[in-house]
């Protein structure tokens, strides 16, 4: 069972997606789709994605969206970079895709077929 934390309006996401359908069905797998900006994440649900990228707060955000500098997240510490991303969605890199004990962020789409 695989989680995209997708963005529709993104072409890296929806590309991730196509892939990451395609190789699941040929597997046999699930995929859970979570429109993140419909449905924001919790800071807990960040952090565990953290920890299954196994990067810092800073590696799985958005840096140059504007929402970044207007909130002066330069050399902030992770706890408020991940308050950040859950009350900012739009800040999350994307698109994340979760098999539950490992994520991946999908730049390049092809990143996903990582777990197959």
């Amino acid at each position: 069972m695989f989680t995209i934390y997708h963005n529709p309006r993104c072409s890296k996401s929806r590309q991730t997606l196509a892939l990451l359908e395609e190789q699941a069905q040929q597997n046999n797998q699930e995929v859970t789709i979570v429109e993140y900006l419909k449905t924001p994440l919790s800071v807990d649900e960040i952090k565990q994605l953290s920890v299954q990228l196994s990067c810092s707060a800073l590696k799985m955000m958005r840096v140059k969206e504007a929402e970044f500098t207007e909130q002066n997240l330069k050399g902030a510490t992770d706890d408020t970079l991940f308050n950040a991303m859950a009350n900012t969605p739009k800040l999350i890199e994307r698109p994340i895709v979760s098999n539950g004990s490992k994520a991946i962020i999908g730049r390049p789409p092809e990143n996903v077929l990582s777990f197959f």
